[in-house]
């Protein structure tokens, strides 16, 4: 092994409101807070996701490459409904797109994830 992930780092416009919805989404919480990065971690060591702010981002586009969505997380849940209805009322957008196992959505930044059935 030459090293580990230290964290999955999403580019966007807006550091905290990116932030907080996976935060809220994630159950994470806030490690590292400035305007230009910010870190979530689930416990002091644990699994880690920042924020970088980037000058005139542009969101992905799913599913085409015109925009590459460079990377998505799948997050398990218990039930694909009650999920569906805590990520759209924190700002996510449906696409209308999966199956009876997992739905997909874009985050409050354009970064397409899916919650998958657990």
């Amino acid at each position: 092994m030459i090293g580990f992930v230290s964290s999955t780092v999403f580019d966007c416009a807006d550091t905290d409101r990116l932030a907080t919805f996976y935060e809220a989404v994630l159950g994470m919480t806030r490690v590292e807070d400035n305007p230009d990065w910010i870190t979530i971690r689930t416990a002091p060591d644990g699994q880690a996701l920042a924020f970088q702010r980037v000058e005139h981002y542009m969101p992905p586009r799913w599913p085409g490459q015109i925009v590459p969505q460079q990377v998505h997380l799948d997050i398990r849940v218990d039930s694909l409904d009650v999920a569906e209805a805590k990520v759209l009322a924190l700002g996510a957008v449906s696409l209308d797109a999966g199956t009876d196992t997992f739905r997909v959505y874009l985050d409050p930044a354009g970064h397409p994830f899916c919650l998958v059935l657990d």
